[in-house]
């Protein structure tokens, strides 16, 4: 709370008129404030009460407008140092009585000598009208850094006299990372009436804090699934890369102690239906975190700037809820031909993300997947934006073989009546959603049949009459791997 606060005495002795505080914590706000009030006279207005008293809350006068209330007191003048702080007034911005007579304070503030009063909007609702735009200053209340989430963990253990060791207290700071000192004490008090204690399971109830963040807001999706690693069939190397990095994130605050970098992400690049989107759910479930989607597309608005806002909204939530795993998915339609007569608004998207991916440094893992990256700007492909770039290719004969095992499991028709390598032998070409498509369909077709089980011969029958990816698509497919070994981009497995 140190830094808001000298931030907050500097803009007042440099006689900021209008000081907007963007928060819903009225206690916080309240308490920043005061602290930096001595000899200062304080006269609050509450939206729902009116003039009220700042230590009590009580209302002190009959209920009246803003309008009223601003005019009565400016009128009254301003002898000594005084705060006026306005609580939830956003939807007051839009009368321009209000608007005028803010304006008119604002310039008595900064040109009468005998005028001394600053003016605080205390709103979770951010609302800059153009009209006071000169002389309104945003005061971003930042979220508890590493240091001050543990003090918060620590008081609070203190309080309640219990036993918390220090390693629960550094991986759970970290999982609290994003969140405010209200949130954060909400969920230890939760923990706590579960329990009678801080433990390492509360981590559920910081993910699931951090869902409803998601959840309340449009610019990212929360991604449920069932799938394990056990559900890919091949891609070794992936997998073993992956798993190297989910111990990194499961002990975060270890791997932090003891001077390991923080994973950055992968990109996936690859053919349709290999395994690209099951891998960014994979991702998820090994490293115990939650999945959301960034979807490009969906933070496009009509006007001048709201997309571009819309864009650094959704990597602030990214980073509000880390540790996560970010997927931006098909990411090339998002942003091929970047520069080469593409919108602006596309181009500056791009600039944005291109920034924050080489400048981050939290816990939001990014997976980032293309089916074909020949049209991506080569500076995204760049070292430092990705831990690592991999290529998922058409599954070889073991690789089908796993796939094919892995999807009869799943249906309970796996016996070892089924040539399942003979079957893999036959698919030469054919990609998992090829393979997964041919046992469903053979199901299927059994069920309508009244047959309990199918044979090797059903599901080589259901093979004939499907064609393969790398029929249907030959060319681009072509296309891809051509461009995947002029880039001599990792192989996802090593099999031949």
């Amino acid at each position: 709370m140190k830094d808001i606060k000298e931030y907050l005495s500097s803009y007042v002795d440099a006689l900021r008129p209008i000081i907007y505080i963007n928060h819903f914590d009225f206690n916080y706000t309240d308490k920043i404030i005061e602290d930096i009030s001595e000899n200062i006279t304080i006269i609050e207005y509450n939206n729902s009460l009116g003039k009220v008293d700042f230590k009590t809350k009580a209302p002190q006068i009959e209920m009246t407008s803003l309008e009223e209330f601003l005019k009565e007191n400016r009128e009254n003048g301003f002898d000594n140092n005084t705060f006026i702080i306005l609580k939830d007034i956003h939807n007051e911005l839009d009368n321009p009585k209000v608007l005028s007579i803010l304006k008119r304070i604002s310039e008595d503030n900064l040109y009468r000598e005998d005028y001394y009063c600053t003016i605080f909007i205390v709103s979770s609702i951010l609302k800059v009208p153009r009209e006071l735009e000169n002389y309104i200053t945003i005061l971003d209340a930042p979220l508890p850094i590493d240091k001050e989430i543990k003090n918060i963990m620590i008081n609070f253990i203190k309080e309640l006299d219990i036993n918390v060791s220090k390693d629960v207290i550094n991986e759970l700071s970290v999982s609290f990372k994003g969140l405010n000192k209200f949130q954060i004490e909400q969920i230890l008090n939760l923990a706590y009436q579960n329990s009678g204690t801080i433990e390492m399971q509360d981590k559920d109830l910081i993910l699931k804090e951090k869902e409803q963040l998601v959840k309340k807001s449009s610019m990212l999706e929360i991604i449920n699934f069932k799938e394990g690693i056990d559900d890919i069939g091949g891609l070794e190397t992936l997998k073993n890369w992956l798993e190297r990095k989910a111990k990194i994130f499961k002990n975060l605050g270890k791997a932090k102690e003891s001077g390991v970098d923080v994973p950055k992400g992968i990109m996936i690049v690859g053919m349709p239906g290999c395994g690209k989107s099951l891998t960014a759910k994979v991702t998820s479930s090994l490293f115990n975190v939650p999945l959301v989607r960034l979807d490009v597309g969906r933070l496009l608005g009509k006007y001048v700037g709201e997309s571009e806002e819309n864009m650094r909204k959704a990597l602030d939530l990214a980073e509000a809820i880390s540790p996560c795993v970010l997927w931006i998915d098909e990411i090339e339609k998002a942003f091929a031909g970047i520069g080469s007569g593409v919108s602006e608004v596309t181009t500056r998207l791009f600039g944005l993300l291109l920034t924050w991916l080489q400048e981050k440094e939290n816990t939001v893992f990014v997976v980032a997947t293309a089916n074909d990256i020949s049209n991506l700007p080569p500076e995204f492909l760049r070292k430092g934006r990705f831990d690592e770039i991999f290529f998922t290719d058409l599954p070889n004969v073991n690789e089908r073989t796993d796939i094919i095992k892995i999807h009869l499991k799943k249906r309970n028709k796996f016996n070892r009546d089924i040539d399942i390598y003979k079957l893999a032998k036959e698919t030469d070409g054919y990609n998992g959603a090829d393979l997964e498509y041919i046992i469903k369909d053979t199901i299927e077709e059994a069920f309508i049949n009244n047959k309990d089980t199918i044979t090797t011969d059903d599901l080589l029958a259901t093979i004939k009459e499907t064609k393969s990816i790398s029929q249907t698509l030959k060319t681009k497919i072509e296309n891809i791997r051509k461009t995947v070994e002029e880039m001599d981009i990792k192989k996802a497995t090593n099999k031949n």
